[in-house]
């Protein structure tokens, strides 16, 4: 799994910092990606903190949200992403402060499609992905 972070130059709203994407490269979610992750600058001014994705909702005008990652057993499960997406944070940080890419060397966050990716570094190729069985040929 890759952590793409995206920063927020416009702003607004007011303490978001960035947001963040990850992007799984193993397993059945290879080729996917899980959206809605966000940085926040903490109102105390003390540290960050890591919003996950949710679906807002409204009920008798009252609004609510419906978090789309939840654990399963472990309450601290979440806590590893969340570390995960601040030290992905950090390192894009430290790197916008401090860039160590020369011109022309492979940097894959700067290119929006793999078409572009592999002219830069003619030896990328994405891994193969296994074919989504038709609802026909599904088990239940």
């Amino acid at each position: 799994m890759t952590i793409r972070i995206t920063p927020n130059d416009k702003g607004s709203p007011v303490g978001k910092l960035a947001d963040a994407e990850l992007h799984f490269t193993d397993g059945p979610f290879a080729g996917l990606k899980l959206l809605g992750f966000a940085v926040w600058e903490r109102r105390n001014g003390s540290g960050r903190n890591v919003t996950f994705p949710s679906r807002q909702y409204s009920v008798n005008g009252e609004r609510r949200s419906y978090a789309l990652l939840r654990p399963t057993v472990d309450t601290k499960a979440q806590d590893q992403i969340r570390d995960l997406v601040l030290s992905a944070y950090a390192k894009h940080e430290a790197e916008a402060e401090n860039p160590t890419n020369t011109p022309g060397e492979y940097d894959p966050t700067q290119y929006q499609t793999l078409a572009q990716m592999q002219a830069a570094a003619p030896s990328y190729q994405p891994k193969p992905t296994t074919p989504i069985p038709d609802a026909d040929d599904l088990p239940f």
